[in-house]
C-alpha cells in the first residue's frame, strides 16, 4: 500500500442492538439526571424550611428577652414548641409528597423508555 493512501474505514451494517444499547444509554442518563433533580428538590426544601426554623429559633430567643414575667415566658416557650411541631409535621408532608411525586414520575418514564425500546427491537427485528 503506498504511504499517501489512507485505509477506507470498513462500514458495517449498523446491528439491532447497538440501537438498543444507544437507547439504554440515553434512558440511563435520564434516569441519573432525573435522581440528580429530585435530590436537588430535596435540598431546596430542606434548606427552605431549616432557613425558616432558624429565624423561629431567633424570634424565640427575643420573645423570651422580652417577656417580664415566668408565665410570659411559659406562654412563648408553649406556642414556639406547638409551632415547630406542626412545622415539622407539614415539612414531612411536604417530603413525602415530593417523594411519591418522583416515584411516580420515574416510574412513568422508565415505563415509557422500556415500551419504546421494546417497540424499536421488534421493529429492528422484523426488518
Amino acid at each position: 500500500m503506498p504511504a499517501n493512501r489512507v485505509p477506507s474505514p470498513k462500514t458495517t451494517p449498523p446491528l439491532p442492538f447497538v440501537a438498543a444499547n444507544q437507547k439504554l444509554f440515553q434512558a440511563s442518563a435520564r434516569l441519573q439526571a432525573n435522581a440528580v433533580r429530585a435530590a436537588m428538590r430535596y435540598h431546596v426544601e430542606t434548606l427552605s424550611f431549616l432557613k425558616r426554623r432558624c429565624e423561629a429559633d431567633a424570634k424565640l430567643m427575643d420573645d423570651l428577652a422580652d417577656s417580664q414575667e415566668f408565665n410570659d415566658a411559659f406562654d412563648v416557650v408553649s406556642n414556639f414548641v406547638q409551632n415547630a411541631a406542626a412545622d415539622y409535621t407539614t415539612e414531612a408532608s411536604k417530603l413525602a409528597s415530593i417523594g411519591s411525586r418522583l416515584a411516580s414520575e420515574t416510574a412513568k418514564s422508565t415505563r415509557d423508555e422500556a415500551r419504546d425500546m421494546i417497540e424499536d427491537l421488534a421493529a429492528a427485528t422484523a426488518a
